[in-house]
């Protein structure tokens, strides 16, 4: 599927229609809330939207007016009334979020081949014809981050074996002595792997991401929060970019982009995590060390700012951007609404106010309007 730059630093996904839920005191509410916003933000990953009727019935479920399968039988009786209510892809949107959103709520979890193949069916049955089923024939994908050339998925002929040996060297591993930031290298090289296989034809990035949350949960982590919701594409271009070289290009896989989102989803972290920093052809390609030293002092930033007469609340906001983008990203109007979730209107006022000061500088190369804070400012 082709996406455009302009979709870039955040794939536009499905709004959260349970924002109201995030500070809830129900903890049973907060875990319902949690699965479906999980469900329908990896709808992300192929494109996919889900309609009104989806979140409505969700939000019933969420507050015990009906139970989970009650809202997947709605579902499925709403597109067998009529199946023209919906595009046909918001049809296979709404069906396997209701469906992820179950498995992710069952306690029950297996580390095997059957499962992993399990969910898959689970998820696509009436949807694609061949569910759970491994597939036969070669396949490639143009990528958006890759600017339009392929990973190299497993061949047709091995993938069963290759399969069972992912697996199995996993299960196998041992975790004890290890470090957090050994662990979650390990787990990065672990899921990019296991994605590379691509093991179908269709529904590899779902099925995967719903087996690894399910396995993260049998490791003692606690994965309810909406860095899947809000962060499926970025995951999915991580994974891409684990498994991609093009040494002619200077080009080499990696796993720290997919580190970082697993720091922001294992640890709590606030790792700017961008799509636009992952493409192939990006001149702010960046390491993870790089990344986090590339945040100065905060208390310094927020009396450097106060001292050029910006108000209290205004530094702090500039802070939280200074945190997002760093010293070396280049940022316009459009990436501080996005980032400090406000409108085009504020986020202008913002800009003019940080150049006024010297706050700012802007960047060259990266077309008009695009600014990056200066470093001399803060010393």
């Amino acid at each position: 599927m082709k996406h455009n730059q302009h979709d870039t630093d955040e794939m536009v996904y499905n709004s959260d229609p349970f924002e109201e839920y995030s500070h809830e005191a129900d903890p049973s509410k907060l875990e319902r809330s949690y699965a479906w916003h999980t469900a329908i933000g990896l709808q992300a990953v192929d494109g996919l939207k889900t309609s009104d009727y989806l979140k409505k019935t969700a939000i019933r479920n969420i507050e015990g007016e009906i139970s989970l399968d009650e809202a997947q039988t709605l579902i499925e009786s709403y597109y067998k009334a009529d199946r023209r209510k919906e595009e046909p892809r918001t049809e296979e949107a709404d069906k396997v979020s209701s469906r992820i959103t179950k498995i992710i709520a069952e306690k029950g979890f297996t580390f095997s081949v059957a499962q992993y193949l399990s969910i898959h069916q689970q998820l696509f049955k009436g949807i694609y014809k061949n569910a759970g089923k491994i597939r036969d024939y070669n396949i490639t994908k143009k990528e958006w981050v890759l600017d339009g050339d392929t990973v190299m998925y497993g061949s047709a002929t091995e993938l069963r074996a290759t399969l069972e040996y992912d697996i199995s060297q996993e299960k196998a591993f041992d975790y004890s002595g290890l470090s957090m930031d050994e662990i979650i290298r390990h787990l990065a090289c672990f899921i990019s792997s296991l994605w590379q296989i691509h093991v179908f034809g269709e529904g590899n990035t779902r099925t995967t991401a719903v087996f690894f949350i399910k396995y993260l949960q049998s490791l003692g982590f606690n994965v309810t929060n909406d860095i899947f919701a809000k962060n499926a594409w970025y995951f999915r271009n991580a994974m891409v970019r684990a498994n991609y070289n093009n040494l002619k290009k200077g080009v080499h896989e990696t796993t720290e982009f997919l580190e970082l989102f697993l720091r922001n989803l294992l640890l709590d972290e606030n790792n700017p995590l961008q799509n636009r920093t992952m493409h192939v052809s990006s001149t702010l390609k960046q390491d993870s060390k790089s990344v986090k030293q590339d945040f100065p002092d905060v208390k310094q930033d927020f009396y450097a700012l106060t001292r050029a007469g910006i108000p209290i609340r205004s530094a702090k906001n500039v802070v939280k951007l200074i945190q997002h983008f760093g010293y070396t990203v280049p940022f316009g109007r459009m990436d501080i609404a996005e980032a400090l979730e406000i409108t085009k209107s504020p986020a202008s006022e913002i800009l003019n106010t940080l150049l006024s000061v010297g706050a700012i500088v802007p960047a060259t190369g990266f077309g008009k309007g695009k600014y990056k804070f200066n470093p001399q400012f803060f010393k």
